[in-house]
């Protein structure tokens, strides 16, 4: 049996359709079930941010987080496959009629992810608070809470309808094929033939 760890929502619906189309039968959770048993497999749901830590203390073998979340809470993990699902870009972004004034003495960046926005501004030498929101970041330069956002974006049609900019990318995020290093040597032949299997499939 092998574990695997599946971040709520549209990441964990593609992988399963991918398990579906791997091997010719339906993958599906059970209304309001967080455990999937099928196959061989475990499948396990959680939120998204705790998937490398599932991994990492070996409750699931293996797991599926986009590469935003592997950046934003380092773990030691495998990363074994990019999925190439759940793309998005980590991006800055500002209101358009208030653009950054990288000139200040510090700036202030609302954001979900502290670690990613602290490297890429200490990266730049640019001094910056930062203000930790938990959702609806877009807001934060149009009342003035921050001169500027870090967030993920898929289209960018939600910055845009409320009169934000990108500026910059910092980092483009898929969802990768993690793997805990002591499942990945116990169950070595099991977990790269399922690889093999999906990378196959991905290729098609």
């Amino acid at each position: 049996m092998i574990a695997i760890a599946l971040p709520k929502g549209r990441i964990a619906k593609d992988t399963l359709q991918v398990f579906s189309q791997v091997f010719g039968e339906e993958f599906c959770f059970d209304d309001r079930k967080l455990v999937l048993e099928k196959h061989g497999f475990r499948f396990m749901l959680v939120r998204s941010q705790d998937v490398a830590t599932y991994v990492y203390h070996q409750a699931a073998d293996i797991g599926v987080v986009g590469l935003d979340v592997l950046q934003e809470q380092p773990c030691s993990v495998m990363r074994l496959l990019d999925l190439g699902i759940g793309k998005c870009r980590v991006i800055v972004g500002e209101h358009r009629d208030t653009p950054i004034d990288y000139l200040k003495p510090k700036i202030k960046i609302a954001t979900k992810m502290p670690n990613i926005t602290l490297k890429h501004f200490s990266q730049k030498a640019i001094p910056i608070e930062i203000i930790k929101l938990y959702g609806s970041i877009e807001l934060a330069p149009i009342v003035g809470l921050a001169d500027g956002i870090v967030d993920i974006v898929e289209t960018g049609d939600t910055m845009r309808q409320n009169n934000l900019i990108e500026v910059e990318t910092i980092l483009h995020s898929s969802a990768h094929l993690i793997a805990n290093t002591n499942s990945f040597y116990e169950k070595k032949s099991q977990i790269l033939h399922l690889c093999a299997l999906i990378e196959k499939h991905l290729k098609l």
